[in-house]
């Protein structure tokens, strides 16, 4: 506290200590530093006449802010669709068309846009104010467009502002949560909590080196080197008691003062590393944040992995959180794309990765499915590129994954060929289907619904250009490919039978005319797992105590082989009763039917290569089968 100062002060902090790196002490009493703690920053960085980086002004704010009675949404997380976006890539752009492009009040100008698609949250890359350029150097040409190199978790970042008047950035952010609250959106903040913009022993002082370098950080054993489990330079010791505090009360000023709605943890298996850097089960710092009462109704979403090997995707933690399914986007990946093997792994993730997550006793909600996202290819660049083109990275294009499981369809790149256009397309469509047709939660990439492509860069974390940003012309463009996932999105948000909150088990529940799942090879026997077999039939019996909300049974035939396959329906299903409502191989709009899908007129149907339909059957007014008293004992089962 200092008497006097009041809303709209600029102010930076200064620490006296011995600059000791050696023993892990980088104090250096000339330095203007970051307040932790700071709600808003002002300015740029400036380099210094001698060498030292002069971080942007921390500013005193007035939180004070009319919500009009916002509150949190509070949707479960089972009935959550999650669009990633960038804030300043989606409205950038020229064709946007906004006002204030780039910026969280060009998010609200785009709000009709979002809720036309259907999506129930959006999840904003980093918005924790961040360092502009790349933290090895202030003349480094690579910019951080991305925004994963945090100075300050409290402070949303004041780049995003159309007003650059301090402070103003609190009241735009506050403003852009209610208007997207009020379109019954919610708002999920990607952090970072891994490691901060100081980077190395050779990085700029910013706030924490010069504050207590070794109680933030994590330091080898020479302390004069970080600990890099982020792969960016340094890693944060959030299970220090003092840090593991402040990331508390960041995550509750994000939750009570900006209403945000939840959070995915970026690198979150740091958070899994003690204070010696060893991964350990459900570390004080995990546990304590899905066991705060003032977090209880938020959604906590972990990335499973970190940059130095840590892969715990399924075993993150027992306890509330949910997690970034890596094994479905690679899995999914693999199948469609004509990967070996790659059938039962499929059916695993369609009926919620049980694998994953039932012996932890968590739920297929507690798995965020997604085939695209920020890192790495787009949905079009994923079917159009066989290998990535990073060059405009400046790296030599030896930076970004490697291993894509993408296809070309007979050319990379761009392409006037219609058959190969086909192709990219029903591929995009079967992709966009899978994702929405899983148990789990589905997270799309924003512009996948559109096409928006990065010309096979899948690391655009320094492309603040075309590359990154979200062409609007590709809206009308590819209209038909809008409408397509948008209806999918409603299809799913109405079907409760495709968003189940407990793991599918193949019993036939009281009441339900088909187990809860069963399935089936192509020619309509009980499913073979040990064939290497690219075709799958998925039933999916409607939820009993759901049918008043729109539960219905479905069935679904994916086909991954390049040939056209002939299907045949098990014995127990009379055709008739079933009516179509997808198929990724006919054009638009005969590739999503409302409620007047043609019904099923035979047994056998053939399905184009790479392609899938799915048909739905009205639970409440169909005669059960009397075969369908013994299919528990005939079917094919894997949950």
């Amino acid at each position: 506290f200092v008497p006097g100062i009041g809303a709209g002060q600029l102010y930076h902090f200064q620490m006296d200590g011995p600059h000791d790196p050696e023993n892990g002490h980088r104090f250096d009493g000339s330095a203007r530093l970051i307040d932790p703690y700071a709600e808003a920053l002002a300015g740029d960085f400036l380099p210094a006449t001698d060498g030292i980086v002069r971080p942007p002004k921390c500013v005193v704010v007035d939180q004070h802010f009319d919500w009009n009675g916002d509150r949190h949404l509070n949707r479960p997380l089972s009935e959550t669709v999650v669009y990633e976006m960038h804030v300043r890539g989606f409205t950038q752009h020229d064709s946007s068309g906004v006002e204030y492009p780039g910026t969280y009040r060009g998010v609200v100008e785009k709000i009709p846009y979002l809720k036309s698609l259907g999506v129930t949250a959006v999840e904003l890359m980093p918005v924790q104010d961040f360092m502009h350029r790349s933290s090895d150097g202030m003349d480094n040409r690579r910019q951080n467009y991305w925004g994963y190199d945090p100075v300050n978790w409290f402070a949303p970042h004041h780049g995003y502002a159309a007003d650059q008047t301090p402070g103003a950035v609190v009241h735009e952010f506050k403003e852009m949560v209610r208007q997207l609250h009020a379109a019954g959106i919610e708002v999920i903040l990607d952090v970072v909590f891994n490691h901060t913009a100081e980077g190395n022993e050779l990085g700029p002082t910013l706030g924490f080196k010069g504050l207590e370098n070794s109680v933030y950080y994590l330091l080898e054993n020479d302390k004069r080197y970080y600990r890099n489990y982020s792969g960016c330079g340094n890693t944060v010791n959030g299970n220090h008691p003092v840090v593991r505090e402040m990331i508390f009360h960041c995550l509750r000023n994000w939750v009570l003062n900006y209403h945000v709605d939840g959070f995915r943890f970026d690198l979150a298996s740091i958070l899994s590393r003690d204070r010696d850097g060893h991964l350990k089960p459900n570390t004080p710092a995990v546990e304590m944040i899905a066991e705060d009462p003032l977090l209880a109704d938020t959604k906590l979403i972990a990335e499973a992995w970190d940059a130095a090997g840590a892969y715990q995707v399924g075993s993150f933690s027992h306890i509330r959180w949910a997690e970034w399914n890596g094994r479905y986007r690679d899995e999914v990946r693999e199948f469609w794309n004509g990967f070996q093997h790659a059938c039962g792994p499929m059916a695993t993730r369609l009926a919620g990765s049980s694998d994953l997550y039932q012996s932890s006793g968590r739920e297929p909600f507690h798995g965020v499915n997604f085939v695209t996202a920020h890192d790495g290819f787009t949905m079009n660049d994923l079917v159009s590129y066989e290998r990535k083109h990073n060059e405009a990275n400046g790296e030599g294009n030896r930076d970004g994954e490697n291993h894509n499981a993408s296809v070309n369809f007979g050319m990379e790149g761009p392409t006037e060929n219609p058959g190969i256009e086909r192709n990219r397309l029903r591929q995009i469509k079967n992709l966009l289907a899978t994702l929405m047709l899983s148990q789990g939660v589905p997270m799309m990439l924003y512009g996948d619904e559109c096409r928006r492509t990065q010309n096979g860069n899948n690391n655009s974390y320094c492309q603040d250009n075309e590359i990154s940003w979200f062409d609007w012309s590709l809206v009308e463009e590819n209209s038909d490919l809008v409408r397509f996932t948008s209806k999918l999105v409603e299809f799913r948000k109405t079907n409760p039978t495709l968003r189940r909150t407990e793991f599918l088990s193949g019993v036939l529940h009281p009441g339900s005319k088909l187990p809860d799942v069963s399935w089936y090879n192509a020619d309509g026997r009980p499913m073979n797992w040990q064939l290497d077999t690219r075709s799958i039939v998925m039933l999916l019996g409607a939820d009993p105590d759901q049918l008043e909300n729109g539960s219905t049974d479905v069935m679904l035939l994916v086909h991954a082989g390049p040939n056209t396959r002939t299907f045949t329906l098990p014995e127990l299903l009379v055709p008739r009763e079933w009516r179509l409502v997808v198929d990724t191989a006919a054009p638009p709009p005969r590739d999503y039917y409302e409620a007047d899908g043609p019904p099923l007129s035979r047994r056998s149907l053939s399905l184009v290569g790479r392609s899938l339909m799915c048909f739905v059957r009205d639970a409440q007014t169909t005669e059960t089968p009397d075969s369908l008293s013994d299919v528990a004992a005939r079917r094919g089962s894997r949950s």
